[in-house]
């Protein structure tokens, strides 16, 4: 299939997902086609490359721990979405989701399954935004709304610009991403809010029609603190936050010392997320 042909399907698979006219679709696919060509004519060794002097915020999520620590994972969970406001809304269809657990079977597809060991079936894997080095969700946003923080290369949102349009989500290989449905800060008959169970006021609330997801807790980061998923492990090794391109950081060391896996490399997104499993 020729370079045109993979244009045009691409724009139109873009138009019939988002449900919007085609020049705007096309206009998208012409930036995002520039970005990575851009990024292309470097090869690996330019990713690699682009980081370095920058400071590079990352993960490392040993499954085994959670594994070993029942509970943890919810922990992990709640400290997140009740930092960020995050609503339940009861059910699957309108379900938002900053951090979850997944199956290994759903998280690593691309691994082989065959005669996969009980163990390894029932592993919790934690899963959220990877803040990759090279996001699709970033290039296929036609309003900006989603970009990298050039300082320390966490994929942000700003929820203004946001227009639903679902651009990102469809992009994105991971699933990281949720689209509000509903209003988020809806109240009940009482004046109380009735998907947010306790509010917190240092933290925006979203709106309907708009998409958020994990942001590495940016605002926290700039407070001198750790993500709040990695403050509720507290000692337990489960997850360990910092600079990837520090050699004397506690990840850098981590990642040296251990054999470590990520979601979906072939998508060449190049993750800032890794696990030991």
């Amino acid at each position: 299939m020729d370079i045109k042909r993979r244009k045009f399907l691409k724009l139109a698979g873009l138009s019939a997902v988002a449900g919007i006219g085609a020049p705007s679709a096309f206009n998208m696919l012409l930036r995002g086609e520039a970005r990575a060509a851009e990024g292309s004519e470097h090869g690996e060794e330019g990713h690699k490359a682009a980081g370095r002097g920058k400071e590079r915020l990352g993960l490392v999520i040993n499954v085994r721990k959670f594994a070993s620590n029942k509970g943890l994972a919810g922990k992990c969970i709640k400290a997140c979405h009740t930092i960020h406001n995050v609503p339940n809304y009861g059910n699957k269809k309108d379900e938002i989701k900053w951090i979850w657990v997944e199956s290994y079977e759903h998280a690593f597809p691309e691994h082989s399954q065959y005669h996969r060991n009980e163990t390894l079936e029932q592993l919790p894997i934690m899963t959220m935004c990877n803040h990759c080095d090279n996001p699709p969700c970033v290039r296929a946003c036609p309003t900006q709304a989603t970009f990298v923080n050039k300082k320390n290369g966490i994929v942000m949102m700003d929820y203004h610009r946001c227009i639903g349009c679902r651009f990102c989500m469809a992009a994105c290989p991971y699933g990281a991403r949720s689209f509000n449905w509903r209003n988020p800060r809806e109240k009940d008959s009482r004046g109380r809010l009735k998907f947010i169970e306790h509010l917190n006021n240092d933290y925006p609330c979203r709106m309907r029609g708009v998409v958020e997801k994990c942001t590495l807790c940016v605002e926290r980061i700039a407070r001198g603190m750790i993500p709040a998923c990695v403050a509720a492990t507290g000692n337990t090794g489960a997850m360990v936050f910092g600079d990837l391109n520090d050699p004397n950081s506690e990840i850098s060391r981590v990642l040296s010392e251990n054999f470590t896996i990520q979601r979906k490399p072939a998508a060449g997104t190049h993750p800032s997320l890794f696990y030991i499993i």
